[in-house]
């Protein structure tokens, strides 16, 4: 009897233990994980204004507004470099601040980044007008020409997914234009901004303008909105809001706008393609604005393309781990709004093949997710999720542009005839053939419909925030004599001279 009691003390005694040890595990691991990283100043109306009336004076009375575009370009190149020198700083902040595991915030958010502020570097002195032949009513001869100039002000609004890729897509372009900047990063991730903006006086950038205001969108968001010496607003991030914007931009005093909202992208899987590339919708947990939100599977490989979606190889962790494939997701109010998406999914009679719920360990960390049977009725194949939730539906005919949202879409096939076919018929603003999130800083990028309208990226982004003033000209038959006297008397010095 003593003896069993001794052991029942001894296990006792080892779980004890066992538990101590498990509950330092856990507070360390919560001080990790959901510890706040920094405090940072929340931006009210007065600062909206008094950033608004520095940019505003930057571009109308300082260096800046003066300079040769040419030597705006080397400054916007020094920026770059510096943003390479720190990148594994920057790669670091932003994965502490976003979710994004290590390795993908080093190569892509920090690295295109870097890309974007190079190419538009080289776009600087190759912003141009055009002389347009126009018709001429004798005597008088006419000529028009285009010139392009710097809007002023220009607002910007991020979204917190790609944080230092969102800023640098519109905040280059800008720059190159020869614009200055007020930017509100999303009021979750606000730090790469912050570090840019410290880069930015760095490289030389002089003061004014590059303005960052951490704050909330219904207070700094709205005032940009409204704001009169703002001139243009570039946003990225929801329908909804990007409605909201044009409205106020509209009131306010007509200012451009490019909106780059939300989108159900569909991808179109034939029985013919390279199953090895499938896609997955897991790149970047999900929080992706062309993820393929949902995927058409040709009904004689559905099965077996399910088989093949490897979730449970993830590895699930500290995105600063190199060896993560998965970080947390940005936010609590995300991951909730995640589960609840799930479970319509369920309740609505979709299939849930794995995941769908939260991860159980400290942080906002969530199960990659396959649901199949979806029908085009249901919530989850309508609405976008904006996390990694792969949506798979059978198809026999297409029905790929039901959606009110047009910002990319995909197709896989060894038929290059069936390729080119479905791809000109899809509402899409990109459509990736046997590959799919393949962006480039040279190529523009927006959507259709829903998914707003604009392009970032490309020479077209350039010119999306300038001025385009039209010059007419109108020379009588004598001027024109009188001017080509003068031409001849010119190019007889120069030949005498040369």
């Amino acid at each position: 009897m003593s003896n069993i009691t001794v052991q029942f003390n001894l296990d006792l005694s080892v779980s004890l233990i066992v538990s101590s040890l498990l509950a330092v595990a856990l507070i360390y691991l919560l001080f990790v994980f959901l510890q706040p990283i920094c405090d940072v100043s929340l931006a009210q109306i007065s600062d909206v204004d008094r950033a608004v009336a520095a940019a505003k004076e930057a571009f109308e009375q300082g260096e800046w507004g003066k300079m040769n575009p040419r030597d705006r370009g080397r400054l916007i190149y020094k920026l770059a470099d510096l943003m390479e020198q720190h990148q594994e700083e920057l790669a670091t902040i932003e994965t502490i601040d976003s979710g994004a595991v290590y390795t993908l915030a080093l190569k892509t958010h920090v690295g295109m980044s870097i890309q974007t502020f190079r190419y538009f570097a080289g776009w600087c002195d190759k912003i141009q007008g055009s002389t347009i032949p126009i018709n001429q009513a004798r005597p008088n001869r006419n000529l028009t020409f285009t010139k392009k100039e710097p809007i002023g002000v220009c607002a910007i609004v991020i979204p917190w997914n790609y944080p230092l890729m969102m800023l640098a897509w519109k905040t280059a372009a800008c720059l190159a234009a020869g614009n200055t900047v007020v930017l509100k990063p999303a009021q979750v991730t606000p730090l790469t901004a912050l570090k840019f903006a410290e880069l930015g006086t760095r490289a030389g950038l002089p003061k004014g303008v590059i303005n960052i205001l951490p704050g909330s969108g219904a207070v700094v968001g709205q005032r940009l909105s409204d704001h009169p010496d703002v001139r243009k607003l570039g946003f990225t991030g929801s329908t909804e809001i990007g409605k909201q914007i044009m409205k106020s931009c509209a009131v306010s005093n007509v200012k451009k706008v490019s909106l780059e909202l939300g989108g159900k992208s569909p991808l179109i899987i034939f029985s013919d393609c390279d199953m090895d590339k499938a896609v997955s919708v897991f790149f970047n947990k999900g929080e992706n604005c062309i993820a393929a939100g949902r995927l058409f599977v040709e009904d004689s490989i559905h099965d077996q393309f399910v088989k093949k979606v490897e979730v449970k190889k993830m590895k699930i962790g500290d995105p600063l781990d190199r060896s993560t494939d998965h970080g947390p997701q940005n936010h609590k109010a995300h991951l909730d709004k995640l589960v609840e998406y799930c479970q319509i999914g369920v309740k609505e009679g979709a299939t849930l093949v794995c995941g769908g719920k939260q991860v159980k360990r400290p942080g906002f960390f969530f199960e990659p997710t396959v649901f199949t049977d979806v029908q085009d009725h249901m919530y989850i194949a309508k609405e976008e999720s904006f996390g990694p939730v792969m949506i798979i539906s059978k198809f026999k005919s297409g029905r790929a542009n039901a959606t009110e949202y047009g910002l990319a879409s995909g197709v896989f096939t060894r038929d290059i005839s069936k390729a080119l076919y479905v791809s000109e018929r899809l509402d899409a603003g990109t459509v990736f053939v046997n590959t799919y999130n393949k962006t480039d800083v040279a190529s523009p990028f927006g959507g259709f419909k829903q998914s707003g309208y604009g392009k970032d990226l490309g020479e077209k982004n350039c010119h999306s925030y300038c001025m385009h003033f039209i010059f007419g000209f109108s020379f009588t038959d004598t001027e024109l004599n009188s001017q080509h006297r003068m031409m001849t008397v010119t190019q007889s010095v120069l030949h005498i001279y040369s």
